[in-house]
């Protein structure tokens, strides 16, 4: 009988349970929304409903396995990073999941700095100080329902709460605990220093473990709820980011480009490097997925943009599936400058290193101005985004890429790749796998199920196909416009202003 893997992703927007095939290819999927939603009681706190995503993934699970003959190897769980929350021994939260799109903690944002210097929370944890980060929910948490904290055996990251409710043990793997600013990243350890502002230590939560390792059997409960045979081993994956950079296939000459909600550009290399610029540039380091490596990244909101235009522009076509093909194609028919319409998008939520504290910004509107070029412009002011984001790695860590290798929902469109190429002046690559995370969790889960020795041996097993945007005759066009774009109010323009005067003295 042949075997699969199942790997359950809980996103921000969509649930899903997927069956992946031994050479990585999609045996069955099934998905059901997923949206934080307000906590009872509060104007406009947002939580996640753990009870209401585990029930969803339970239904989405029966669904697939229904419709894929074979046995079930491993299942795994990656979830976006940061969200987690306290539970007691029987695991009963004692408070809900805090969302990261949560706006309880912007205090904190400016309160954290007068407890310890931001350059020392970033040379410690990678992290810059951002609305999210797990730290400032604890804070908040202490401050405001110290209770919950009191009262709890442990804490529990969104994988983890929900591998407990497949096998009944507790969990916390390297890459999501990187994602709570309290991780020492270069020692890979807990920083009892940023622990103790919240009022905890490491016995707070369970103990860490790598990717690919067993954390234990589906339970009968468990069995029960999702149709998964009892005894199935689950297997640590965690934050889905790490999973996607693995899954994307990437060479050590091509930067990785995780392209949704978020935009992730990211590196894979073999030491952490804290330095002054990596700081101001705003560059962020998580721990990778596979031991001994490290993810020097810039986060920048994308798809998220794109959404915006979508919901605020293309309204009337709401209930049209093709909505994002009409999008595309009426962006098309833009030539490149979009009529002098010009997307700033917000780079990041907020921080120190964000000069001018903007958001989202749409520049050069006239009476003629329509939908198809903002649409344009904004395809455009992300691949600049992008571009800034690939120079300040390439300022810091002296990488020169020869390609762009690009995953995840932006990756399937079209237009917006060949932009990229045209902006970078670089090769885009993508693959045959939609589901990059998936693929990632997958290969360690043949890992965990014995399958393979090795996450390069789990590579050797995957078959895909690429797909290459070459730079068009538009590139020294968009070198033009980047220039100019560059002296706008926003993210790195103090510094590349800086820079770009130097050289010309």
């Amino acid at each position: 009988m042949e075997k699969y893997f199942l790997v359950l992703d809980c996103g921000a927007t969509s649930l899903r349970a997927v069956a992946m095939g031994e050479k990585g290819e999609i045996l069955s999927i099934a998905s059901l929304p997923n949206a934080p939603e307000k906590q009872a009681g509060t104007p406009d706190y947002l939580i996640w409903d753990l009870e209401e995503i585990w029930q969803k993934l339970c239904q989405s699970t029966r669904q697939v396995i229904s419709q894929v003959e074979g046995e079930i190897a491993a299942i795994t769980v990656t979830t976006f990073g940061a969200d987690g929350a306290p539970i007691k021994k029987d695991g009963s939260l004692t408070y809900p999941v805090i969302s990261w799109q949560c706006n309880r903690t912007l205090k904190w944002v400016n309160k954290i700095p007068s407890m310890i210097d931001p350059r020392e929370i970033f040379r410690i944890t990678g992290y810059q100080i951002i609305p999210f980060n797990t730290l400032l929910k604890l804070l908040w948490l202490r401050e405001n329902n110290p209770e919950s904290l009191d009262q709890a055996d442990t804490f529990l990251m969104m994988p983890g709460l929900l591998s407990f409710k497949l096998c009944g043990e507790k969990s916390i793997d390297y890459s999501i605990a990187s994602t709570t600013m309290m991780f020492d990243v270069e020692n890979r350890t807990w920083s009892q220093r940023l622990l103790t502002l919240a009022g905890i230590d490491s016995n707070f939560f369970p103990s860490l473990i790598q990717p690919g390792e067993i954390i234990g059997q589906v339970t009968k409960k468990a069995s029960e709820e999702t149709g998964i045979p009892t005894g199935v081993p689950v297997v640590a994956s965690g934050h889905d980011t790490q999973f996607a950079l693995i899954g994307s296939l990437a060479s050590e000459k091509e930067l990785a480009l995780s392209s949704g909600t978020w935009e992730i550009a990211a590196l894979r290399i073999p030491y952490y490097q804290d330095s002054g610029l990596a700081f101001e540039l705003g560059i962020l380091t998580e721990l990778d997925a596979e031991a001994g490596l490290w993810n020097p990244q810039m986060l920048m909101v994308a798809g998220g943009v794109v959404e915006w235009v979508r919901r605020n522009l293309f309204s009337d076509l709401k209930d049209r599936s093709d909505i994002y093909q009409i999008m595309i194609k009426e962006a098309q028919s833009v030539s490149p400058g979009a009529g002098g319409a010009t997307v700033v998008p917000a780079f990041m939520p907020s921080g120190p290193t964000k000069p001018y504290q903007t958001k989202g910004t749409i520049l050069g509107l006239g009476l003629t101005t329509d939908r198809a070029q903002i649409a344009r412009a904004t395809f455009e002011g992300l691949s600049f985004q992008l571009r800034q984001a690939m120079e300040a790695l390439q300022e810091v860590y002296s990488f020169r890429p020869e390609a762009v290798r690009a995953v995840g929902g932006g990756s399937k469109n079209t237009l917006w790749n060949q932009i990229r190429a045209d902006v970078l002046n670089l090769p885009v690559v993508t693959t045959s796998c939609q589901e990059a995370t998936v693929l990632g969790a997958t290969m360690f889960s043949m890992i965990g199920s014995g399958m393979v020795n090795s996450l390069e041996e789990a590579k050797q097993k995957i078959t895909l196909q690429t797909q290459i945007w070459e730079p068009s005759s538009w590139v020294s066009r968009y070198q033009d416009i980047f220039q100019d774009y560059q002296k706008l109010p926003g993210y790195l323009a103090p510094y590349y202003r800086e820079r770009n005067s130097k050289e010309t003295l």
